[in-house]
């Protein structure tokens, strides 16, 4: 287990250590989240790293890493627990098939840690070998409000409550990170018991850094030139403009076919590594595709 970082600086140390790029203001949101002990909520575009940031805390810290992966629907009991009613039948007919059994016995017995099946919530506030877990609460903006509602006191206390078995409390607040695309806004109550911060595309410079890191074998034109692309298609009319993932998948492709630097045609060939809607692939072949890579190539000349 790494210590965690003392200053903005070690944050942002720790962080590159995972190949996980960000500036200043990013750094110090995180710094503060893991001194004050307090969830992270991040908010901004998919694919700009907001995920990734758990991950490479993790990696960093050597702690855990439990996902909650949200969707429309998810409730509270999927999020924290789930009984084993398979086993537990199996329990039942065992009993019933040795002559039967003390009947509170069987219940209490069924109703035991035997039986239950932690899910990302109850796992995150038990105690773990490597220190307290880094939570990931994926794509909240996914679920309803009832289960914002329910979070709000899971995050509050740091405890989830079973009603056979009781309260459980996390002897260690786990290092929380929420994070949401903004398909719709999530509740005041809930950010204010956040430290906030909105990830948005990086400039040519950062993403740079970013494909330096995740693409090294990249060459520093084709670096260059893929960087400069996106950074121009993301001024574009898309149905979903390319973020950061789609530029280092992007970057990896073009790295897999030896492609040393960007033409027409190795661009239209490869546009689905960085769109992802058929209407903006099509928009983007041939002639589009050579139009924006010369604007682009010009950005790239010195003045």
């Amino acid at each position: 287990m790494t210590v965690p970082p003392k200053t903005i600086e070690e944050t942002q140390t720790l962080l590159a250590s995972e190949d996980y790029v960000c500036g200043r203001a990013l750094a110090t949101v995180t710094y503060l989240a893991l001194t004050l002990g307090k969830p992270l909520f991040l908010e901004g575009e998919p694919g700009t790293g907001k995920t990734e940031i758990a991950k490479a805390l993790s990696a960093g810290l050597g702690r855990r890493l439990i996902r909650l992966q949200c969707y429309e629907g998810l409730d509270a009991a999927s999020a924290v627990y789930e009984w084993n009613f398979a086993a537990q039948m199996i329990a039942i007919r065992t009993a019933e098939a040795a002559g039967g059994a003390d009947q509170d016995a069987l219940t209490a017995n069924l109703f035991s840690e035997r039986y239950l099946t932690e899910r990302p919530l109850l796992a995150a506030m038990r105690p773990q070998a490597g220190g307290a877990p880094v939570l990931l609460i994926d794509e909240l903006d996914r679920t309803d409000e009832p289960f914002e509602a329910f979070l709000l006191e899971a995050l509050s206390d740091f405890q989830v409550t079973i009603p056979e078995l009781g309260a459980v409390k996390a002897p260690e607040p786990p290092i929380v990170i929420i994070t949401s695309n903004r398909t719709r806004e999530v509740h005041d109550a809930l950010k204010r018991r956040c430290l906030y911060h909105w990830v948005g595309y990086p400039d040519f410079d950062r993403e740079m850094e970013i494909v330096r890191a995740r693409a090294p074998e990249a060459t520093e034109t084709l670096s260059r030139e893929v960087v400069a692309f996106v950074q121009q298609l993301r001024t574009e009319d898309l149905f979903k403009r390319p973020g950061v993932a789609e530029t280092i998948d992007w970057a990896k492709c073009l790295i897999a076919l030896d492609a040393v630097a960007l033409s027409p045609q190795v661009i239209s060939d490869t546009l689905g590594a960085i769109l992802k809607y058929q209407d903006d692939i099509s928009a983007m072949q041939g002639s589009e595709a050579k139009r924006i890579l010369d604007q682009a190539r010009t950005k790239l000349e010195p003045a």
